[in-house]
């Protein structure tokens, strides 16, 4: 219950916090367990090594002072006793001995009383928190042994000193006595010394059971971090699989309702351009109309100006009929020769009405036709406002270019450009011209058509193709010519339309800001084929 409980609470737990957690106990617990496995590795050998010095040291020493009595001061004086040696041969092997004895014993103690061979902190640790090692070490024992041995060093000292007066006097029967007390005392330093070496080989084994034990301890923690490492990474890793899981079903939850919406954005969408593109393909069809009619004006001036003349000359006809009939002079010959003359006014005056008429029918379908008689039939439909504003027209074309496409559709755009640049002239007093050039490549038609009217305004000249954008009276102009010249070029015949201010030379003259529209069409296999 209290593990589900658990469970739970760490479930709650935010997923980026339990991702932190754990990164924290693989990386964190592995790190501490190597750490920690180090430190006790290297605390378990060092306290192996310095116990080791410490109870292996002195027992060495114990058992030099002990050879050291045995040689140097219990066989030199029976050689002595027994005159195997000199009096002054003993006495230098008995200083010696009595030199090695207090050097082996003065260390001795030293090391028994030096800090250096003191467990390390982790060690006391270890052993206090785990009451390992805390047995009687009797150091009262070992302290009245020690205190003991000084006693009978002393003793020793004192006899052995006597021993040497006396033998020197001679007076060998106190020395023989002095001698056996000697070597009564030395047999009882030596039980003291091996009393005090078995109180250090008993520590030993103690201490060395102490370090076994805390290797034990050591092991049992290591071996207890590493399964609670495992424990806690296996329980937040099954967590945070759990928690992928509900955040993959979630996700694919919110994405088909994602996808449910973007169907219905699209269906929406769909709706929204296919009304969108009826009422684009409205509002050109109405720009479209609109620009038509207002080129309507004057293309019915063109008409009136085309049918002015010949009206007048059928109405002179008329009157010279009633005039030769009023005079007697009304032949048949006359009467011919002015029916003919008003026959073909006439089929002039139908053929002007039929041109305008065709160039308001709109292509339904491409056609073959020539480029040049499409720019020279756009400017004789302009020819009254030109000639009304003395404008000269200038064509420079090389070879005729046949081309497959709409002939009235580039016709008006022509007749629009024709507009604009009469509108400009009319302000120049000077010459007034305007020249096309056509140029044909592998790849494209380019035609340039220029005026020497001033050019065109900069801050006018990016806007001109916009829609509705005129710089005329509302009365005078609809701002959409060059607009729908432009949505003719483009989009019908996948071409460009452009307009800047250049300097250029017609009929060898130059002129400054000169107004250039360049028209560039792409050739396409039908207008190859037909080549």
């Amino acid at each position: 219950m209290a593990f589900k409980k658990l469970f739970i609470a760490i479930d709650k737990v935010p997923f980026t916090y339990k991702a932190s957690i754990l990164l924290f106990i693989i990386i964190g617990g592995m790190i501490s367990i190597v750490i920690f496995s180090q430190i006790s590795i290297y605390t378990i050998k060092n306290d192996f090594d310095v116990l080791f010095e410490k109870r292996t040291k002195p027992i060495v020493k114990l058992e030099a002072i002990k050879d050291t009595y045995k040689i140097n001061i219990h066989d030199t004086l029976y050689d002595l006793q027994n005159r195997n040696i000199t009096l002054e041969q003993s006495r230098d092997i008995i200083g010696l001995g009595r030199q090695i004895i207090n050097k082996n014993w003065n260390q001795y103690l030293e090391i028994t009383l030096s800090k250096k061979y003191e467990p390390t902190f982790l060690n006391k640790i270890i052993k206090k928190f785990f009451i390992i090692g805390e047995q009687d070490k009797n150091t009262i024992l070992k302290k009245s042994i020690s205190s003991n041995i000084n006693d009978k060093h002393l003793k020793i000292n004192n006899m052995l000193s006597k021993i040497l007066i006396e033998f020197k006097k001679e007076n060998f029967k106190e020395t023989s006595s002095l001698i056996n007390n000697v070597y009564l005392e030395i047999n009882t330093v030596s039980i003291y010394i091996t009393n005090l070496t078995n109180y250090d080989l008993s520590m030993s084994v103690s201490e060395k059971r102490d370090t076994q034990n805390i290797f034990n301890t050591i092991s049992t923690i290591l071996n207890v971090l590493i399964i609670l490492v495992f424990a806690f990474s296996i329980l937040f890793s099954a967590i945070i699989i759990m928690n992928f899981k509900k955040l993959h079903f979630g996700l694919e939850d919110a994405v088909c309702a994602k996808v449910e919406e973007l169907q219905a954005l699209n269906e929406s969408l769909e709706r929204r351009i296919k009304n969108e593109v009826t009422n684009s393909r409205k509002k050109d069809l109405i720009m479209f109309q609109q620009a038509r009619h207002a080129s309507l004006g004057e293309m019915i001036s063109n008409i009136a100006h085309q049918w002015r003349q010949p009206l007048g000359s059928i109405m002179m006809i008329i009157q010279g009929f009633q005039t030769k009939m009023e005079l007697g002079k009304l032949t048949p010959e006359f009467m011919q020769e002015k029916v003919n003359d008003a026959v073909l006014l006439a089929q002039n005056m139908s053929n002007t009405l039929e041109d305008f008429q065709n160039f308001f029918k709109p292509n339904r379908d491409k056609e073959n036709f020539s480029l040049k008689d499409c720019i020279e039939h756009s400017f004789e439909l302009s020819k009254y406002i030109l000639d009304e504003e003395k404008i000269e027209f200038i064509l420079k074309i090389k070879d005729d270019v046949k081309m497959h496409g709409f002939y009235n559709e580039l016709s008006y755009v022509f007749l629009n450009i024709i507009s604009n640049s009469k509108d400009a002239l009319s302000l120049k007093i000077n010459k007034r011209l305007i020249e096309v050039r056509v140029k044909k490549s592998k790849k494209k038609i380019r035609i340039n058509i220029v005026d020497n009217g001033g050019g065109i305004d900069d801050k006018i000249l990016p806007h001109i193709f916009e829609p509705y954008y005129t710089t005329k009276y509302k009365s005078t102009g609809t701002g959409i010519g060059l607009y729908m010249s432009q949505q003719i070029i483009e989009k019908h015949m996948q071409g460009t339309i452009a307009c800047k201010n250049i300097y250029y030379k017609i009929k060898n003259q130059d002129f400054e800001n000169c107004a250039l529209f360049a028209i560039t069409i792409p050739i396409s296999e039908a207008d190859k084929n037909d080549d």
